[in-house]
């Protein structure tokens, strides 16, 4: 029987992502809908670290939120930001991508954040997969913080991150959502296309 709470999750999950893609920033409040959903579901099924995660996920979808409404730097009138009567106008957030050196350090943050979860989950609560809920959730963090930068990096981590919650979830037999998560696969490819078109 399906799970009317995951169901709810599985639609507005469907929905965020949606909006993502096309760079919609609605993508957001949708984003912390479901996580509070997704955050209850979790948690009954003891995979605390997704449900912990679901709480940053509200936290980072507010702080995200704001960038893509409030935009990154400041630039001239005439150039991409709209016009002000002021001299200097908010830039849209475009989409880009890492530049070496902050590749290393989101590389070095997740390999730092992946054992520490996973000690804390295997240390603090009764989770059966630590390790494997640590891993995803660091990657989680990680992917969440550059879709909120609007980084196209962002699309490749959550391709490794849908592919490993997958079987995560299949592990935890819940299928509605292990379907989502391998629909999730799939979008994260055609976002890394559609913002490829759109990347500065």
């Amino acid at each position: 029987m399906i799970n009317p709470v995951e169901l709810a999750g599985f639609v507005l999950s469907l929905a965020m992502v949606y909006c993502n893609i096309k760079e919609i920033h609605w993508g957001w409040p949708l984003a912390i809908l479901s996580s509070l959903l997704y955050g209850t579901v979790f948690w009954n099924s003891q995979l605390y670290g997704e449900a912990c995660l679901q709480i940053m996920f509200v936290l980072t979808a507010a702080w995200g939120w704001q960038q893509w409404l409030r935009g990154s730097a400041s630039a001239p009138i005439g150039t991409d930001a709209e016009v002000s009567p002021a001299p200097f106008a908010k830039a849209k957030l475009c989409v880009s991508g890492l530049q070496a050196s902050e590749r290393r350090v989101a590389f070095i943050a997740t390999l730092l954040a992946w054992p520490s979860l996973s000690f804390f989950l295997h240390r603090y609560t009764d989770s059966d997969v630590a390790v494997w809920d640590g891993l995803v959730t660091a990657l989680s963090l990680l992917g969440q913080y550059l879709l909120g930068r609007k980084k196209i990096e962002t699309w490749w981590v959550w391709m490794l991150v849908n592919v490993l919650t997958v079987g995560l979830m299949i592990e935890k037999s819940l299928w509605l959502t292990a379907v989502l998560y391998g629909i999730f696969a799939v979008l994260s490819y055609i976002g890394l296309q559609a913002w490829r078109r759109h990347e500065h």
